[in-house]
């Protein structure tokens, strides 16, 4: 996705920013955590990453930006590139989801959803959903999908029908820019763009209940609007991988109390 300046202020505000990449102030109902880093994994720095989804010892990623983006296999002790198919040219791939021997691959405005046979990973057919699409994971039930707005959509795994929504809010304020996403049980995890934020989300009411700052991870050249986290995968109850558009790492981490 591209960054809008109006778009940019909106998140901003909500998250209680004063600059584009301050630190968000959220109220104290809502849990302010860090990352502590497990360890330190590398990452193709040309991968313009907009989604990850781990599945036993397979690391799935999603990579954008037109003429460039792939679905890889990682793995996911290493970062290492096992195997990858590119997109249509003409495609910008976004987020991904498995479902059992299938994965459901985003594109950013053009429209469809790629669906792949996982084992080959070869394309089986391409399911129309108009409009931007950004985020997406499966929470056992469903695939829970961001566009970038402050609703959550919630489709059905076998079609990608649209069966409801979710309003996400931060003390009381509608959070926009939700992007890369994570289903945990009785959580959604999201990246917000175009900060290098991580919000946890109440599955059940959409309230954002803390919100993690990444920003130390970083090297100085890597914080900006262009190289912007994205990419979330919970290894355990308690680790998660991250990483973020033409980062050099993949990081594993715990997310801990600030």
């Amino acid at each position: 996705m591209i960054a809008r300046p109006a778009h940019i202020a909106a998140v901003l505000v909500c998250l209680g920013a004063a600059a584009p990449m301050a630190h968000a102030e959220p109220a104290s109902t809502v849990v302010r955590l860090r990352p502590t880093v497990l360890a330190e994994l590398t990452h193709d720095p040309s991968a313009f990453t907009e989604g990850l989804a781990l599945v036993g010892e397979s690391l799935y990623e999603s990579t954008g930006l037109v003429g460039h983006s792939e679905l890889r296999e990682l793995d996911p002790a290493t970062g290492a590139v096992r195997r990858s198919a590119a997109l249509p040219a003409n495609y910008f791939g976004e987020g991904i989801a498995v479902v059992g021997n299938r994965i459901w691959q985003l594109t950013y405005r053009n429209d469809v959803v790629i669906e792949w046979d996982r084992a080959a990973l070869t394309r089986i057919r391409e399911v129309p959903l108009a409009g931007e699409s950004w985020g997406l994971c499966h929470d056992g039930t469903h695939l829970i999908r961001s566009d970038g707005s402050a609703r959550l959509h919630i489709h059905d795994p076998a079609d990608l029908r649209e069966i409801g929504s979710i309003p996400v809010t931060l003390n009381g304020i509608e959070l926009t820019g939700l992007n890369g996403l994570s289903c945990t049980p009785n959580a959604i995890w999201a990246n917000v763009f175009p900060s290098n934020q991580i919000v946890r989300i109440d599955a059940g009411t959409g309230v954002v209940q803390a919100v993690v700052d990444v920003e130390d991870l970083l090297e100085p050249r890597y914080r900006d609007n262009v190289h912007i986290l994205n990419g979330i995968a919970q290894v355990s109850d308690t680790e998660f991988l991250i990483t973020g558009k033409d980062w050099p790492k993949l990081f594993r981490v715990t997310f801990d109390p600030a």
